[in-house]
């Protein structure tokens, strides 16, 4: 069974260079076409998916849209989860990166950026958003650090992935840098203080084979 990670392209937030979180931003062009160049590189690896996951913000959806365009799978039925989003930036979303350097030091930048249980400033009044309508209040974050990432993503790969792929079944997860980041810590068993050492790419579909007891056999990168 094979599960294909991908991180959406690049979004008008990587390329302005601010904290967008479960903000709703689209593609860039240039993002768009690192969508479609994924979709060919899992056409050529002639890797068919049964099923597909993703989070309930544009850039993510899009991705896996085009990814299934270009691989020919547009067909298949797309899950849209929360569970998905990326992580909670709290009342950092929509701040300017190099802005908040200046304003509180590299080093807690840092902190809110990679300390895995640091959560950020949180947001003090939320926003409705419809999508998020039928979350329970305990759900629903104002901020968020990794750890809080992890606790939210793993229940989606226990409660509905794994079943899938106890079927046979190959599953593409179009995701977010942190919701990724998230998944293959739970994955791979990677210690809290080496998480630095996740590596997830715009747009670049990374590739787990398991057995059937669901242990990894293989991983590379297209």
């Amino acid at each position: 069974m094979k599960v294909v990670l991908i991180r959406h392209g690049e979004s008008i937030a990587n390329f302005e260079n601010y904290w967008t979180g479960w903000l709703d931003v689209p593609l860039t062009t240039k993002g768009e076409n690192q969508a479609k160049a994924a979709g060919v590189k899992i056409k050529e690896a002639n890797i068919h998916f049964d099923a597909v996951f993703t989070s309930v913000l544009q850039r993510a959806i899009v991705t896996s849209q085009l990814v299934l365009e270009a691989s020919n799978q547009l067909w298949l039925p797309v899950v849209k989860t929360w569970r998905l989003n990326e992580r909670h930036y709290g009342a950092l979303i929509g701040k300017n990166k190099d802005e908040m350097i200046a304003i509180y030091g590299v080093e807690q930048v840092k902190k809110w950026r990679r300390g895995y249980f640091e959560v950020p400033p949180l947001e003090l009044v939320g926003n409705f958003d419809r999508r998020y309508q039928n979350l329970a209040i305990q759900d629903l974050p104002k901020g968020e650090s990794l750890n809080l990432t992890v606790k939210r993503v793993v229940p989606l790969w226990q409660d509905q992935i794994v079943p899938q792929l106890l079927k046979g079944k190959n599953i593409l997860i179009a995701g977010h840098g942190n919701s990724l980041r998230a998944l293959v810590k739970y994955l791979e068993a990677v210690p809290e203080n080496e998480m630095e050492t996740i590596k997830i790419p715009n747009a670049a579909p990374i590739v787990y084979e398991f057995d059937e007891r669901l242990h990894i056999i293989s991983k590379n990168m297209l």
